[in-house]
């Protein structure tokens, strides 16, 4: 055996990393990473905004304790986030109103006058909305870079290139064969693995939780005449679409949700002339090219929580898994309700029970 760890996290992504910051100084920790480098894939390719709304009210509470480090970081610069509605819609946008107010969240319904103020040459059929003030984009990049270095300083070892190949358990832990040929023991073993969770859990002999990925894509577009940098994220309330300044280009995602296995995600060309298509409904301004697309991959548990914590059936094998697409903004608070998990630890004023693996054995 090449070397022994208190913890081994499977994943260098931003829940990996995110997570080995917090223990790092608790415990002799590593970090293996089946690629490259880190956060090649979901963290690398997220649409990179905060807002409060997003994943609904039972995820609000982790994305606004996440507010104050991500302030503090200098990570978030305000944006705004504006979900619109066609006529006929008006009930929709009012419940939407009513369902985040009641949790806390700033929001203001707004007519089509106040709308069209906002979002330049707005088609007529798009006559209300719910403004949410709070919501910033975040520098993902920084934010991930923040996360390793700090780890480095708490002492965490990064292994890239080092795919889980093999697990076995053994007396007081696991025994790991990885892929670039070393062997390594550990008492914990973390899954923070993102859509690959279930799969490493297979590895280890753990029952998986059905944390399923799914693609979602982003192009990157020129209009004409050019976005303003004043415009807010606009969402649609039925889920079709969002889009966003960035750099003097518009980001597009037709909020595709496609079932897909794990893998290194690529956009399908019908889900970027959707993305362009649905643009195009909501003002009258043309894309005049596309100059970029990719596609990442969002895993899910069944309810579409997250999951934190340990295994019922194996206290060794820990999740930090199923982060959806709010895995980037609600980084800091699920960091830090893991970290009290993972060492038993006081926790925060998150109740984790909501959270709990357990819960879907209860099922």
């Amino acid at each position: 055996m090449d070397a022994r760890f208190d913890i081994v996290i499977v994943g260098a992504g931003m829940a990996g990393a995110s997570l080995a910051a917090r223990v790092g100084a608790q415990a002799r920790v590593l970090v293996i990473e089946a690629e490259e480098s880190p956060g090649y894939h979901a963290t690398g390719r997220s649409a990179a905004f905060w807002t409060e709304s997003y994943g609904g009210p039972q995820v609000k509470p982790l994305t606004t304790a996440s507010g104050p480090e991500l302030r503090r970081l200098g990570v978030l610069a305000p944006r705004g986030a504006l979900t619109i509605g066609r006529g006929g819609q008006e009930r929709e946008i009012s419940d939407f109103a009513e369902t985040y107010g009641a949790v806390g969240i700033d929001v203001s319904v707004l007519g089509r006058a106040e709308i069209a103020a906002r979002i330049p040459d707005l088609r007529p059929e798009w006559t209300c909305g719910v403004l949410e003030p709070s919501t910033c984009d975040i520098d993902v990049a920084r934010l991930h870079q923040h996360y390793l270095a700090a780890a480095r300083r708490a002492g965490v070892d990064l292994w890239c290139r080092s795919g889980l190949a093999a697990v076995e358990r053994v007396s007081g832990g696991w025994a790991l064969s990885l892929a670039d040929g070393r062997h390594v023991g550990c008492d914990l073993l973390v899954d923070a693995a993102g859509a690959w969770a279930d799969p490493v859990a297979e590895k280890a002999g753990v029952r998986p939780l059905g944390i399923a990925a799914y693609r979602r894509t982003i192009a990157q577009v020129a209009i004409e005449p050019a976005a303003p940098d004043s415009l807010p994220l606009v969402l649609d309330v039925s889920g079709t679409f969002y889009f966003k300044p960035e750099s003097g280009r518009l980001w597009l995602s037709p909020h595709d949700e496609t079932p897909s296995t794990p893998c290194d995600a690529a956009p399908e060309e019908l889900d970027v002339a959707l993305a362009v298509d649905r643009f195009e409904q909501v003002v009258d301004r043309r894309v005049r090219r596309v100059e970029h697309r990719w596609a990442g991959l969002r895993s899910f548990a069944p309810d579409r929580l997250p999951v934190y914590g340990f295994d019922p059936d194996d206290d060794a094998f820990f999740w930090f898994a199923g982060q959806g697409g709010f895995g980037i903004q609600t980084a800091p608070a699920a960091a830090q309700l893991g970290a009290a998990l993972l060492l038993g630890a006081a926790g925060g004023a998150i109740e984790p029970a909501l959270f709990a693996p357990g819960r879907f054995r209860r099922r």
